[in-house]
């Protein structure tokens, strides 16, 4: 999928763990987990808002397009 989740690189920065961002975001782990491993279909726009909320920052920063491979698309 050309749509690239970057919640791992805004944890490391804030130096926070999946499962604290989890418990104030109000999500499971396993499903930030889907969403952070790129498996997730859809993200609710509440939980993006509140994904922004707690690691302060901007949408774009967690969420960036890749082109797909033109021999493997």
């Amino acid at each position: 999928m050309p749509i690239i989740v970057d919640i791992d690189v805004m944890l490391a920065r804030r130096k926070m763990s999946v499962g604290d961002l989890a418990d104030r975001v109000g999500i499971t782990p396993a499903n930030l987990a889907v969403l952070k491993n790129g498996r997730a279909k859809a993200v609710r726009f509440s939980t993006l808002a509140a994904l922004c909320e707690v690691l302060k920052c901007q949408p774009g920063d967690l969420l960036r397009w890749e082109a797909e491979d033109a021999a493997g698309g």
